[in-house]
């Protein structure tokens, strides 16, 4: 019998932290990978997908897709497409403009907004949900909650709590009582 697939809460102290926990998971990137990020405009979605490009060596500039929907990145191993779906009024909308094609297969993808693709996307190996801090914590602090819905995305959430634990995630802290084992 396999182990349950983990969902972690994490408290991230500013962007710094968020740019460790994205260190943490671009190791897990490979072709088919696909990564959820939701939240409230202004919770970091962006930065994080940003902080993913640059640990999986991208160079270059990483300008927020909200307004052409998508940008290619052609990484060294495969190619990734970093999708926002802020502005689509309907899930048909992803569809309609043919981006179930870049999911899967020999592609990766991040997904900003996945919800209102709803129905159509295919389930994430990982998803993080950003929400700013408790109230009472500091301004830059922010809250993800991750899960996985593979068991490529279990093997990446148990290894971000494995590098948590050896101190390696600097201002990325685990919340609760949950904790899945170490490998």
């Amino acid at each position: 019998m396999q182990p349950p697939i983990p969902r972690i809460e994490l408290l991230l102290t500013d962007e710094a932290a968020s740019v460790a926990l994205a260190g943490a998971i671009a190791p897990h990137f490979r072709p088919g990978f696909v990564l959820y990020l939701s939240g409230d405009l202004g919770t970091g979605k962006t930065c994080l997908a940003r902080a993913v490009l640059h640990a999986l060596g991208h160079r270059g500039r990483v300008p927020s897709p909200t307004f052409n929907l998508v940008q290619s990145y052609n990484l060294s191993s495969f190619q990734l497409y970093h999708f926002d779906l802020y502005r689509f009024s309907s899930p048909e909308q992803w569809r309609d403009a043919g981006f179930d094609e870049h999911l899967g297969g020999d592609d990766a993808a991040i997904v900003e907004w996945p919800e209102l693709g709803a129905g159509l996307l295919p389930p994430p190996d990982v998803w993080l949900r950003l929400a700013i801090g408790a109230p009472g914590g500091e301004e830059e602090e922010r809250v993800v909650v991750a899960s996985a819905g593979t068991e490529w995305g279990r093997q990446c959430l148990i290894g971000i709590v494995d590098a948590i634990r050896l101190g390696l995630l600097a201002g990325v802290s685990l919340q609760g009582d949950w904790l899945p084992p170490v490998l």
